[in-house]
């Protein structure tokens, strides 16, 4: 009978050999830095850069991109230290979802770059911002195709089964594309401006469309089989992601178009981009604000059974955050002192969601309760040795 969490008692600081560590880190873990990373972004847009607020959000920034180099160098050494067990994630139905997290974690990074980098380092800033972007959307892309494919191939899925987290993989394109229309702007060449801000379009659609037909799936899922068991809870707040980031990017895009206007094949028709991207966004902009009520309704509902806490609590962060920035970048195109506000008390619930999981989740990392690999079939806690027979 294999060991289960549960028989976890050393804390992380008595682990036998950080080998364990190694073997038990699954991509999961990303999640902490798409939360982390949407937060500082969400705080810079509160903040002027002189203020107090917004060294916070840059302080955050920094930390973001320690934790993501620290997990990036833990899950390449479980591929090169146990590559059997790692390879296993592909056929896991749902922990092999949060390979999307990867690129979406480090989307945030790359906004940072703008936001914080370029007051600090200047075009060094934006070099690299685009360098990163590019890796970006092939980690995207790569997700995207690669884990729909294993999902058709190689996973066990049920409708009765089915969570938000299906979104993962889709959603990470059209991050990357929000991510490409604020780093165009700032490209000095009229020519790269022009590619990056048509190559975003391209991973909008590569992904919003999929993920609100996945959606429409997820409705008609819990109307039969009604709600996620109360460890997938925040699962259901991850709809909202690919809603808002939806939003946000028709949101830069109707700002960016302006890039276009030089083209002599696209000029013609940037103020046709422009009006679609506004449209648009309002219209994703609305469907986010209805699925966020439901979702405060969901969680209210699970919050009377009691909500044990695991990493997927990140899950109520990231798509909060990439909501609360369309809902700024909104206010500031309308210049409507409602959606300030809403973005303002929205920024408040994020920054106390985030500091409530992130206690937690340094808690559980200290005790090494958070080290667990369910893809593997014999899973083992940290600083467990197997069962002998």
């Amino acid at each position: 009978m294999p060991l289960t969490i549960k028989n976890l008692k050393k804390p992380f600081y008595q682990l036998a050999s950080f080998n364990e560590t190694v073997r038990f880190f699954t991509p999961n873990w990303f999640a902490v830095t798409m939360g982390t990373g949407v937060l500082a972004l969400v705080l810079a847009q509160a903040a002027t850069p002189t203020t107090p607020l917004f060294a916070l959000a840059r302080i955050l920034w920094v930390i973001n991109i320690g934790l993501f180099t620290v997990f990036v160098m833990l899950y390449l050494g479980r591929w090169i230290l146990y590559p059997q067990e790692a390879y296993k994630i592909f056929g896991h139905p749902q922990m092999s979802m949060f390979l999307g997290t990867i690129p979406m974690g480090l989307a945030t990074i790359i906004n940072g770059f703008i936001s914080f980098g370029v007051p600090l380092f200047g075009s060094v800033a934006v070099d690299i911002a685009q360098q990163l972007w590019k890796v970006d959307v092939l980690l995207a892309i790569g997700c995207g195709i690669g884990l729909p494919f294993f999902m058709f191939t190689r996973q066990s899925h049920q409708l009765s089964s089915m969570t938000g987290l299906w979104l993962l993989p889709i959603v990470a394109a059209e991050v990357a594309a929000a991510s490409g229309w604020i780093i165009a702007p700032h490209l000095i060449d009229s020519t790269q401006q022009q590619a990056m801000v048509i190559t975003s379009m391209i991973l909008w659609a590569f992904s919003v469309p999929l993920a609100l037909s996945l959606l429409t799936i997820l409705l008609l899922r819990m109307a039969l089989h009604k709600l996620p068991p109360v460890a997938l809870s925040a699962t259901t707040w991850l709809a909202l992601g690919p809603i808002g980031t939806g939003s946000l990017g028709m949101f830069l895009l109707s700002q960016q178009s302006i890039l276009l206007a030089s083209n002599p094949i696209f000029g013609p028709f940037s103020h046709v981009v422009a009006g679609f991207g506004w449209v648009m966004g309002i219209l994703l902009w609305g469907v986010g604000a209805w699925w966020l009520l439901l979702a405060l309704g969901i969680t209210c509902h699970y919050l009377r059974q009691g909500i044990p806490f695991n990493l997927g609590w990140w899950g109520y962060t990231f798509p909060l955050g990439v909501f609360t920035l369309a809902t700024f970048k909104l206010a500031q195109l309308t210049n409507l002192s409602f959606f300030s506000t809403l973005a303002i008390g929205l920024l408040v619930l994020l920054s106390g969601i985030w500091t409530l999981v992130m206690t937690k989740t340094v808690r559980g990392a200290w005790s090494g309760k958070l080290f667990f690999a369910p893809c593997l079939q014999e899973s083992q806690p940290l600083n467990k040795e197997p069962e002998k027979k």
